[in-house]
């Protein structure tokens, strides 16, 4: 397992290294760790509010129990049936327990999903940040590209006129060559 550790510092480190001298990649990984958190946020979201249902629909059963029960303790207790009445009030004790840890389940659920909402504003928010700086970092590159490009092209253009230079500057030494050698032959004639 070293060598597969060690491997894996050295790949990070040289991630991290890479990103480091590209920013606008780092700010893309963030970006994309981002929508990812969100994605899931969401789903946790969906799937609470599920469960949040569920649980209701179940305590709603429960105290419909609890009412039939309740009718029938009250009927039992009309009749004067005691052998009837104490096992349906035990009944209705049980079903009393067990809606209550129904509804502690619920406000457990509830808190989940509103913690879960406030995360997913914030993940949204710094979502938004990076977004800023991704936009801010590639309007900085592409000025700094354009601006590489336009000294790039002036100093392109400045070679070629060099070059238009020295073509005039050859011209002019062969014509005063030119120029002297005809003044000699001149002198030599004379």
């Amino acid at each position: 397992m070293s060598l597969f550790d060690d491997l894996s510092r050295f790949l990070e480190s040289r991630l991290e290294e890479f990103l480091r001298n590209n920013p606008h990649l780092e700010l893309e990984a963030l970006l994309e760790q981002l929508r990812e958190q969100e994605e899931d946020t969401l789903k946790l979201i969906a799937e609470l509010q599920l469960q949040e249902k569920r649980s209701e629909d179940e305590i709603l059963s429960t105290a419909q129990e609890i009412q039939k029960w309740h009718i029938r303790i009250q009927k039992a207790q009309a009749a004067g049936r005691q052998d009837l009445s104490t096992p349906a009030q035990e009944r209705e004790a049980a079903l009393l327990r067990e809606g209550n840890q129904m509804w502690g389940h619920m406000q457990g659920l509830k808190e989940r999903i509103s913690q879960s909402q406030q995360l997913l504003h914030k993940i949204q928010q710094r979502r938004q940040e990076v977004q800023t700086k991704a936009a801010e970092a590639q309007t900085a590159r592409t000025k700094a590209q354009t601006q590489q490009r336009l000294e790039t092209h002036g100093w392109n253009a400045a070679t070629n006129s060099n070059s238009n230079f020295d073509d005039l500057e050859d011209t002019f030494r062969n014509w005063e060559t030119q120029d002297e050698l005809a003044k000699l032959k001149r002198n030599m004639g004379k």
